[in-house]
């Protein structure tokens, strides 16, 4: 009788062990997303990172991406997109693209500095905090081919950009002021110039992994969000944090990046065919951005009863004055002379 019970117990905790262990292995699938041709005889197989969720524009991208190019390339290549942090984190695939272990990624521009300190040109606060300033400086092609070719010594080459929408404040009590803002427990990303931006601001930041965010929100380790409302609509971090305050001083961008050595394998009609569906492709998505933006408004209004704030001219006008010391800090990093035409061709002022 006891050794029956025994086993009883044993059968009972591995049948609950085996229920568990596939849901905690579960992984993101791309089985809606998975190509519509057989790719098995491509002459040409490179593999194609980015850490979020093909739920916004700027993520999807790389499946248009993947389609665009079969179609213009005849079958020749096949541009296997991998987002949902399948291949790591985004400095671990950074380092993989640069051994050239995979073949490209589209990169956060907080996380490009690593490699390409020039690249955070973008993360400066009030430079590029439009879309209509960030087409602007995509469209001059001088300056902008210089922030791509930000690591081309770690050969690694830029090709183009997509987005991510305007960053603000997504928080738990209403932030109509810089006073309300100062008693927020705000979660910045780890990188050092949001942390130069919030020290400058006389806030009170908590640098944290993005995946540790949804369990500190709950439990109020943080009260609020530095990032952007598409991401925070999509990510359902409106379920607890139920107001939005935007401060558009930078926008989410990531930077489509691949390895040089690779792309110089390819016969040189296949590269300007790549190089183009990139451009073309990444374009296409990036004006998609703004409406996608502009949706998740109305959809966090409507269907999660978020509220918006706005801060006052003035208000905003003490942020910029006060985050001009980025500018300068990392003028350096970035180079001096570039920035200063980057910041007189958008029109910046402190």
């Amino acid at each position: 009788m006891r050794l029956s019970k025994v086993l009883l117990v044993l059968v009972v905790a591995l049948a609950a062990v085996a229920l568990v262990i596939p849901a905690m292995a579960a992984k993101p699938s791309l089985e809606k997303w998975k190509p519509a041709f057989d790719y098995s005889k491509a002459k040409y197989k490179i593999k194609v990172s980015n850490v979020s969720h093909p739920a916004i524009k700027g993520v999807y991208a790389g499946f248009a991406i993947r389609d665009a190019l079969w179609k213009a390339t005849k079958g020749q290549i096949y541009f296997e997109y991998l987002p949902f942090s399948m291949l790591g984190g985004e400095v671990e695939v950074l380092n993989q693209l640069q051994m050239g272990a995979i073949q490209g990624m589209s990169v956060s521009s907080v996380a490009s500095t690593n490699l390409g300190p020039r690249m955070g040109l973008v993360n400066l606060p009030f430079l590029v905090d439009t879309y209509e300033k960030l087409e602007k400086f995509i469209g001059n092609k001088k300056l902008f081919q210089h922030y791509l070719d930000g690591m081309e010594h770690q050969g690694i080459m830029g090709l183009s950009i997509t987005g991510y929408g305007q960053y603000g404040w997504a928080t738990t009590i209403p932030v109509k002021n810089i006073a309300d803002a100062k008693k927020v427990k705000f979660r910045i990303a780890e990188a050092a110039v949001n942390k130069m931006l919030y020290k400058a601001w006389g806030f009170n930041p908590v640098v944290m992994p993005w995946p540790d965010v949804p369990t500190a929100l709950k439990q109020g380790v943080i009260t609020g969000l530095d990032h952007t409302l598409l991401v925070c609509y999509l990510t359902k971090k409106f379920e607890v944090a139920k107001n939005f305050t935007p401060i558009n001083y930078a926008q989410g961008l990531f930077i489509w990046v691949f390895n040089k050595k690779w792309f110089k394998t390819l016969p040189a009609d296949l590269q300007k065919t790549f190089v183009q569906v990139v451009v073309e492709q990444a374009a296409i998505y990036r004006a998609q951005t703004k409406t996608q933006e502009m949706d998740s408004k109305k959809g966090a209004m409507t269907k999660e009863g978020v509220k918006f704030w706005e801060l006052s001219k003035q208000d905003l006008d003490t942020l910029r004055k006060q985050g001009d010391v980025v500018h300068k800090e990392f003028a350096k990093e970035i180079g001096a002379p570039y920035l200063k035409q980057v910041q007189d061709f958008l029109g910046y002022k402190p």
